[in-house]
């Protein structure tokens, strides 16, 4: 994965439902639930061959409706440590995505909430 691009996007909504029917109906991108410990939705947005970002959709913690970027980096721990010098905040502690990696949500300084990833197929 490249570091420091954006590599997945999710978005968050109260009510899931109807905000994937009008991604199908609107834009074609497809939906599928994830088997996974959340209720989760990946969601596949054009060809792996084209330019662009898959994400997932799933439904808001707080209520509140966001679009949320994941950028990859080399190492969870010391971006978190990076980002919190650098003025942001670290506002949800990294965690294992089994399979996947370890991930962890943090705010600029503008309070704009952003994911970081690294690749761990070990992480539980």
């Amino acid at each position: 994965m490249p570091a420091n691009r954006p590599i997945h996007f999710e978005i968050h909504a109260p009510d899931p439902a109807p905000v994937i029917e009008f991604y199908k109906n609107t834009l074609g991108w497809t939906f599928h639930k994830w088997d996974g410990p959340e209720e989760y939705w990946l969601v596949t947005t054009g060809d792996a061959s084209s330019p662009g970002i898959n994400g997932g959709l799933m439904k808001s913690r707080d209520g509140q409706a966001r679009t949320v970027n994941t950028v990859s980096v080399k190492d969870v721990d010391t971006a978190v440590k990076s980002i919190i010098a650098a003025g942001g905040r670290n506002v949800v502690p990294k965690m294992a995505i089994p399979g996947v990696g370890w991930l962890a949500y943090c705010t600029d300084p503008g309070g704009n909430i952003f994911g970081i990833m690294h690749d761990d197929k070990n992480a539980t």
